[in-house]
């Protein structure tokens, strides 16, 4: 089963705005985007962590405005692995056709999988 960090996600209210800047501050391009939801910049290096931004209705209060996409090989299998291994699940999602799962480490730190060739 494999593994691998996909993207490290930053919620935002202004998806566009966020997006120009990092875009221009980093020097890269767009890897894939789900309009008006979300955005994934190209990684600085081929097979680099993205940065991708997620839209929300309002700013995320406290700590949690970043969080980790993991892509995974198969997502079911996954999860039951993060569950023995002491996490456990929250949430199912699908937007455009992009489906996740949204976990939490032991300690309630939240991250997602999905397929390693979602994003």
């Amino acid at each position: 089963m494999t593994v691998r960090m996909s993207a490290i996600v930053v919620n935002c209210v202004d998806l566009e705005r966020e997006v120009a800047f990092w875009r221009a501050l980093l020097g890269v391009g767009e890897h894939q985007r789900v309009d008006g939801f979300f955005v994934w910049l190209e990684p600085q290096q081929p097979g680099g962590v993205k940065l991708a931004f997620q839209k929300v209705d309002e700013p995320t209060p406290g700590r949690r405005r970043l969080h980790l996409d993991l892509g995974v090989d198969e997502v079911d299998a996954t999860a039951a692995r993060i569950a023995a291994l002491g996490g456990r699940h929250l949430e199912d999602h699908e937007i455009g056709g992009f489906t996740w799962k949204v976990m939490a480490d032991p300690e309630g730190n939240e991250f997602c999988i999905a397929p390693a060739d979602a994003h």
